[in-house]
């Protein structure tokens, strides 16, 4: 197993976290230890890199984000668990859609903890309960590295959803942990979601740090 620096950020605006990602993956080298970054943000909408803002079905007072990960646009906000994935894929002799099923995969494995049934779709990606996404999943790579990751709906407002088509898909119905009735606390659903990311990335656990 390699090592990884897993860093708790607490809650982040999305602009500030977004540039030290491209920060971070621009100025590592072939030594760098790899990181996950586990926050949650304040409400926006974040476009992917070829988005269609025709997505965006009703102007509101959230902020709209241009960002360069791949898929269309979404909504993040508090009550929300983002993974972001700073790894060296060269190194770790990963391909990009091995990532993608892995990470789905760490969020298939802990639902699974709590009796719920989930699934990813090959045709977008993600984690579904039934038919409605739990969790999205948009990924960037510069230079063998990735950036970007998973968002997972624990316990926030979906009402933002209704007013674009989430992932680029109309009528895309969404979820959250909530409504299926886990009550765990959101930070130890971090952990918890971590651990199972760890494991499906072959990672071993390192110190939990902050942006110092």
């Amino acid at each position: 197993m390699s090592d990884i620096q897993i860093k708790y950020l607490d809650t982040q605006d999305y602009a500030s976290v977004f540039a030290k990602m491209r920060e971070f993956t621009n100025k590592r080298t072939p030594d760098t230890t790899d990181e996950i970054w586990c926050l949650q943000h304040p409400a926006v909408y974040t476009l992917g890199a070829n988005a269609d803002k025709q997505h965006i079905l009703k102007n509101t007072e959230i902020p709209i984000i241009q960002s360069d990960r791949g898929g269309q646009v979404t909504y993040h906000g508090p009550g929300q668990i983002i993974i972001y994935c700073l790894i060296d894929l060269r190194r770790r002799k990963l391909g990009v859609k091995n990532l993608v099923q892995r990470i789905e995969k760490s969020v298939v494995s802990l639902l699974n903890d709590y009796q719920i049934e989930s699934k990813a779709r090959a045709d977008a990606h993600g984690v579904y309960i039934d038919d409605a996404k739990v969790a999205s999943l948009g990924l960037r790579v510069s230079g063998g590295c990735s950036y970007h990751g998973v968002a997972l709906n624990v316990d926030m407002d979906l009402s933002p959803f209704t007013y674009i088509n989430p992932c680029g898909f109309s009528g895309l119905k969404v979820t959250q942990l909530k409504d299926h009735g886990v009550q765990t606390s959101f930070g130890e659903l971090q952990i918890e979601l971590i651990n199972h990311l760890c494991e499906q990335l072959n990672y071993n656990k390192a110190k939990a740090a902050t942006f110092g």
